[in-house]
């Protein structure tokens, strides 16, 4: 099998990490749409690249047998991930206010 790099291969990506992360392929599955068998399939394909990169960024997966510690620091890091993208809108929605002032604020 060819893998193709765009926009599609992106999104299978981001599945894959979902399911990692969480632990929880079936739920990941059921709320993204995608048969869970299709789902397993690009956890396979994909695993490895996956996980390298999780481990890059400090990120482990989380299993059934995680610990309350793991389960806290993968907590924190979101918590850290939201408020930074918190930020990043503010900033933009300041900058769109100055550069155009009728912009609606939310």
């Amino acid at each position: 099998m060819s893998k193709r790099n765009g926009p599609m291969e992106d999104v299978k990506k981001q599945y894959v990490r979902m399911a990692l992360e969480s632990g929880n392929m079936a739920f990941i599955a059921r709320k993204t749409g995608v048969n869970k068998s299709t789902l397993a399939n690009w956890v396979k394909e994909y695993r490895d690249e996956i996980e390298e990169e999780m481990r890059r960024e400090g990120v482990s997966p989380l299993s059934k047998t995680s610990s309350e510690n793991d389960i806290q620091k993968k907590y924190d890091h979101a918590m850290k991930l939201l408020g930074e993208k918190e930020l990043e809108v503010t900033m933009l929605r300041e900058m769109l206010k100055k550069k155009f002032p009728d912009f609606p604020s939310e």
